[in-house]
């Protein structure tokens, strides 16, 4: 009897060695799947120490533009400016004057369209089109791309990816665009914050009333205020490529 009692404990004891085996090696297998090494998967924070970027995604606000851009000189920091076609194809001197100030030129399709709606001709034609006229006008081959409302799929990754672009999301949104309240967008914008965080704005009044505390807020704290490729380690300068001339 005690013989039986022994054996089938260890019978059982094996079951559930054998059942966390199994379970230990599907983790495994899922956490490869989640941190695999994958050109097309989005980037939705950098992995610099000390470091944020504040993205700012244009296809309106035009009129503040130049604030952001005098309180970006006044502090002396680099961001990145991702920027719609149609909106480039109307401005084209505030978009030279933004690369002008140092700041990179991201890509953020041209008609601001729901990316993952669009299959994979649809996605390379608004990103190449942007592309294209930003290049006309500034001599640049942009490198990011943040497609509108964070909206994609399958396609518009492979499409990127294809064209030489990394796709870009991010680890904050002010939701700016919405709540049109400048205490909010500096919260959402500096809350528990941590490193590489890549904040996305817009050019709205209410963003710009907060945006001289934002950028204090980090400088503050001993952060660096850097363009999203410096944030994502990737190699990027104020002249990363030649200019139009």
């Amino acid at each position: 009897m005690e013989r039986k009692i022994f054996t089938h404990i260890v019978a059982n004891a094996v079951l559930v060695l054998l059942i966390a085996a199994v379970a230990a090696v599907g983790f495994v297998g899922a956490t490869t799947n989640v941190f695999r090494n994958d050109d097309n998967a989005p980037i939705y924070r950098g992995t610099g120490e000390k470091q944020v970027s504040l993205m700012i995604n244009v296809y309106w606000g035009t009129e503040y533009i130049d604030d952001f851009l005098s309180i970006f000189d006044k502090y002396d920091v680099k961001t990145t400016f991702f920027v719609g076609g149609c909106w480039v194809a109307q401005n084209p001197d505030i978009l030279a004057k933004i690369a002008s100030c140092g700041h990179e030129i991201g890509n953020h399709g041209y008609f601001h369209k729901e990316h993952g709606k669009l299959d994979y001709s649809g996605n390379a034609a608004e990103i190449n089109a942007c592309g294209k006229l930003v290049f006309e006008y500034l001599g640049i081959n942009m490198s990011l791309f943040a497609p509108p409302g964070g909206d994609f799929n399958s396609d518009t990754l492979k499409a990127a990816a294809d064209n030489g672009y990394k796709t870009i999301m991010w680890s904050r949104d002010t939701i700016d665009w919405r709540d049109k309240d400048s205490e909010t967008v500096y919260s959402r914008a500096t809350k528990n914050t941590s490193d590489g965080e890549l904040i996305l704005m817009h050019p709205t009044a209410h963003t710009r009333d907060a945006l001289e505390r934002i950028v204090r807020y980090y400088l503050d704290k001993g952060f660096r205020i850097v363009p999203v490729s410096t944030n994502i380690g990737e190699i990027w300068t104020s002249t990363n490529s030649t200019q139009a001339d």
